[in-house]
């Protein structure tokens, strides 16, 4: 068998695609619920990641990368991890400052990436169907432009994962609140496996990159639909007053009839 081929086959990033088109939905739903700005940032993170999925999954079932399609596609690729930096910074600091602040850092990175993508000559050699390109066909890792990802991957996977073992140990101790601990130790799992299939592939290692985003994706996912379980939780601690409360008002009564 062609194990290069089949870890660059267009199923993978077609099911990645299918999962981020869901958790876009999802995010979007949610934030037409809460208004909240955390879920914005994830909501765009996502729908990007998504469509940067099914451009990998187009290129190559069509067996052929195009290169105006390959210098979109590896900035939002590359995008992901930052937006969901991003809404850990919007969800965990009370000062939305902070997370105005880096938004429009990632604006700035992305502006300087699409135009080196662009004006940068490709690696023919390296952009073509059959293979998981990864960003090679931009050159050595750490040329201009191919550089530009460190930096909305390096601080996004430093607030994701920062953000997600500060919820693990937060929630650890509360029982009422343990699925929680573990939608973060899914979530800390997803981020993990995407940023490593991107270091790699920034070594040149790009063999499977397809499969580990499709599995960083479904963790992610994984974590997001556990912690949606929020409203169970606070259900389960308001009924466990409540039962605290009827056995005190019981005692006082037995109390009262002696």
């Amino acid at each position: 068998m062609d194990w290069i081929a089949f870890w660059s086959h267009w199923a993978w990033p077609l099911v990645t695609g299918i999962i981020g088109a869901i958790f876009t939905i999802l995010l979007v739903k949610q934030y037409l619920d809460r208004r909240k700005l955390h879920q914005v940032a994830w909501s765009i993170g996502f729908l990007i990641y998504t469509i940067a999925a099914f451009m990998e999954a187009y290129s190559e079932y069509a067996d052929s990368w195009d290169p105006n399609i390959y210098r979109i596609y590896i900035v939002l690729a590359a995008s992901l991890v930052g937006f969901l930096g991003l809404g850990v910074v919007y969800l965990i600091f009370r000062k939305k400052i902070y997370g105005h602040i880096f938004f429009m850092f990632i604006l700035i990175v992305m502006a300087i990436f699409f135009y080196g993508t662009f004006t940068t000559e490709l690696v023919e050699e390296n952009l073509v169907a059959g293979i998981t390109v990864g960003g090679t066909a931009l050159g050595e890792s750490q040329t201009f432009p191919r550089i530009c990802s460190l930096f909305l991957n390096i601080p996004g996977t430093i607030f994701l994962l920062g953000g997600a073992i500060y919820s693990i140990v937060l929630f650890a101790r509360k029982k009422q609140y343990s699925y929680r601990m573990w939608a973060n130790v899914l979530i800390a799992l997803g981020t993990l496996i995407i940023a490593a299939a991107g270091s790699m592939a920034r070594s040149g290692q790009s063999v499977g990159l397809y499969p580990a985003e499709m599995l960083g994706a479904a963790f992610l996912l994984g974590g997001f639909l556990k912690a949606g379980t929020l409203k169970n939780g606070a259900e389960t601690v308001k009924k466990e007053k409540m039962d605290e409360d009827v056995k005190i008002l019981k005692n006082k009564n037995n109390n009262d009839n002696k």
